[in-house]
């Protein structure tokens, strides 16, 4: 390492916190991401989570085949219940958040991981839907917390397939030279779904719009299968219990589905054998079967496309020249032939389980060495603390580069067109507040939208309802549904607070300025002033009605310390 060159830090490492399966990348010495292998060579981890006493839990492919001896102590799809604070999964007398148990599938991970990994796994992006609200991004970060992990960043589950799609041309590498071009990239995982239109040129990513479900995603159609299977079993034995009603016999049930499905992918027709209450019948399944049994999951699905479509078009994008599908369930043949007809353009599958972890793997050296070339610069006092690299002398960031790059194997020229990509993210749901309508009702107004343009920052002018009012509460709510509506109920109160001991003196009316921050991190910050108050404006970095406590975490970081991950 040449003289004064500072020593790297950590590799940043991407996370794919799957519903069903999860991976961790890297970005190798060429500069190309790589998922990390497991122990047994396989590149990803089932999310499940199985508990085999109080203080031991097994995950992974393990944890399935095992799951059918201890049906109630297996958690599954966990990523779904994220952001709902009252959920808890109870097993041998514990409860456990959507938070924690993320966590478990975090640790095991890691240690899969850490004897292929480049360095130790410490510093990480995760990525989530695009259409996660802010309490489900913040359970996120809490479960790389819990883990021991530090969260850098989330950052979008198609945004990061886009990198990982777009990555030689926004590094400067292009191979046509063309120009700007749109992709719509659809991810369906096992348990969510996500749509995407994006526009990549060199060096820029922008997200143009977004839609989703994380209620709906390759779980669903193997849950349509298994009670195709079900009523087929029960149909050739009438007196035997459905297997449905049976914990352990519905498990066995959708793994065979799952399992089903998979072979559909590339096969005509299958034969599921189902073996239950000491009966066994074989259940031949066509593809065209499963096509019709399924086929309103999928119209969903079209549905949310069109909407992302419709969302570009009116924000000016009005052609895709590309559809990009990533997640395993893309691999059923059916969803890309309804979308290259609904949409006109050939849908490739585009390294469905692998490439929202090469993704954020990118991003996150983009990370690093923006934090590296900011560390560098602020140490020789070419740049002032707390301020971005553009504000830094072009002479001394390259300079900067230079050194960096040396220390870590790369080019100059490498190092500054990593750190300068752009990628351009947009608000996932609409935010705003309650005030009251001309009628004197309550009702939401929404000050940031869905699709804005990320950072934002919105200010109102509202008024005070009485005279000498002396205390102002400001209620914080976020976009309910798939559409913003000034219904208070439709919408989710995530955050609240008060203006106190204002001075008497002022009528109702007195201005109240709201101001609403979002940041590239998705962190809402309030900034509210009354007139009366010019020197004392309310300013709160937003926490979610469901965060939990203090003592809740305190509680759960050390629950989680004391559990075992038996690999035996």
């Amino acid at each position: 390492m040449p003289r004064g060159a500072r020593k790297p830090s950590p590799t940043v490492h991407g996370i794919d916190l799957g519903t069903t399966y999860s991976c961790l990348a890297q970005v190798d010495g060429s500069g190309a991401a790589q998922v990390v292998p497991l122990l047994d060579g396989t590149a990803t981890l089932p999310s499940v989570v199985l508990f085999v006493g109080p203080d031991d839990y097994v995950t992974g492919e393990r944890a399935r085949v095992l799951a059918r001896a201890q049906p109630e102590d297996v958690c599954t799809l966990v990523k779904r219940r994220m952001g709902d604070s009252t959920w808890r999964f109870v097993s041998h007398g514990r409860s456990w958040s959507a938070p924690a148990v993320s966590s478990l599938v975090l640790r095991a991970l890691v240690s899969e991981t850490s004897f292929s990994a480049a360095g130790p796994v410490q510093d990480v992006v995760i990525t989530v839907p695009a259409y996660f609200g802010d309490e489900e991004r913040r359970a996120t970060r809490l479960a790389g917390e819990y883990a021991g992990l530090t969260v850098l960043d989330v950052i979008n589950e198609p945004t990061a397939a886009a990198l990982a799609y777009g990555f030689a041309r926004l590094d400067g590498g292009g191979p046509d030279g063309s120009p700007e071009e749109v992709a719509l990239v659809y991810d369906l995982g096992g348990g969510t779904v996500d749509v995407a239109v994006v526009e990549l040129a060199d060096r820029r990513l922008a997200v143009v719009s977004t839609d989703g479900d994380h209620e709906l995603g390759g779980a669903d159609w193997d849950e349509k299968l298994a009670v195709h299977l079900s009523r087929a079993f029960l149909a050739a034995h009438p007196d035997a219990e459905d297997p449905l009603d049976d914990s352990a016999g519905g498990q066995a049930l959708v793994l065979a589905a799952e399992r089903a499905k998979r072979e559909l992918s590339a096969r005509d027709g299958v034969v599921v054998p189902v073996e239950h209450d000491g009966r066994r019948t074989d259940v031949p399944v066509t593809r065209a079967e499963f096509e019709r049994l399924t086929a309103g999951l999928l119209d969903r699905t079209v549905e949310l496309t069109r909407a992302a479509v419709a969302a570009a078009r009116a924000r000016g994008v009005d052609r895709i020249d590309r559809v990009l599908l990533v997640g395993g369930s893309t691999r059923m043949p059916a969803v890309a032939a309804r979308l290259t007809a609904e949409l006109g353009v050939p849908a490739e599958v585009h390294d469905p389980d692998l490439a929202v972890a090469k993704g954020a793997a990118v991003y996150g050296r983009k990370k690093q060495l923006e934090r590296l070339l900011t560390d560098d610069l602020v140490t020789r006092g070419a740049l002032r603390p707390g301020l971005d690299l553009e504000y830094a002398a072009p002479a001394d960031v390259d300079a900067a580069c230079a050194r960096l790059g040396d220390a870590v194997g790369l080019t100059a020229a490498q190092v500054r067109r990593t750190v300068e990509i752009q990628v351009l993210n947009t608000v996932s749901r609409g935010f705003g507040v309650l005030a009251l309508d001309r009628f004197g009702e309550p009702a939401t107004v929404f000050l940031v939208h869905r699709d804005d343009r990320l950072p934002v920052a919105v200010r109102r002018s509202f008024g005070t309802v009485h005279d000498d009012q002396r205390v102002v509460t400001i209620r914080v709510v976020e976009q309910g549904g798939g559409a913003e509506s000034p219904r208070p109920e439709d919408a989710k109160l995530i955050a609240e607070a008060s203006i106190e001991d204002i001075p008497p003196g002022y009528p109702a009316g007195t201005e109240i300025q709201v101001v609403l921050r979002m940041g590239f991190d998705g962190i809402l910050e309030l900034t509210a002033l009354h007139e009366g108050l010019t020197d004392r404006p309310l300013t709160v970095r937003v926490e979610t009605g469901a965060a939990p406590s203090q003592a809740d975490v305190a509680r759960e970081r050390a629950q989680v310390g004391r559990v075992r991950h038996r690999q035996d």
